[in-house]
C-alpha cells in the first residue's frame, strides 16, 4: 500500500517506520528536514522537504498515487486543510488527520474525514485507569 504521511514529528516517524517495516511504500513530508533525523537508519521509504497545504509539495510525494494519507503534524488547521486538500483535490481513497481538539474531530467526521483526537483517547484511558 502506498501511504504519505504529513510530519515527521514523533507519532509520524513511528508510523513511518511501522509501515515502511511491514512491507508498505511510504512517503513522509515535513517542512523542516532535520525532523527526518528521528527516522531509523532502516528506514528504506522517501522523506521529502515540503509544505503538505502545498500542492506542488504533496505532488512530488506521490499524492496522486497514495492509497492513503495522514496528517499528524502538530497543528489542527494544517492537519484538516492538508486532509481536505488530499480528499477533495487529489481523491485519495483513505485519509486520516489527527485533530487535537475534540469539538473539531466530531465536525470533521461529519464532513467524511477520518479524525482522530489523541486528547479524547487519552482522557478516557486515563479515566478507566481511575475508576478501575
Amino acid at each position: 500500500m502506498k501511504v504519505v504521511i504529513m510530519g515527521c514529528g514523533r507519532v509520524g516517524a513511528q508510523l513511518a517506520e511501522q509501515l515502511d517495516a511491514a512491507g508498505h511504500s511510504v512517503i513522509i513530508l515535513d517542512m523542516n528536514s532535520y525532523s527526518f533525523r528521528r527516522l531509523p537508519p532502516t528506514y528504506k521509504g522517501k522523506a521529502i522537504v515540503g509544505n503538505g497545504i502545498d500542492m506542488e509539495a504533496l505532488k512530488r510525494a506521490g499524492i496522486e498515487s497514495a492509497e492513503v494519507f495522514v496528517a499528524v503534524t502538530q497543528g489542527d488547521n494544517r492537519n484538516i486543510m492538508a486532509a481536505q486538500i488530499a480528499k477533495r483535490m487529489f481523491n485519495v481513497p483513505r485519509v486520516i488527520c489527527r485533530i487535537y481538539d475534540p469539538l473539531r474531530q466530531e465536525l470533521f467526521q461529519t464532513m467524511g474525514l477520518e479524525a482522530i483526537s489523541p486528547t479524547t483517547i487519552f482522557a478516557d484511558l486515563l479515566r478507566k485507569r481511575i475508576e478501575s
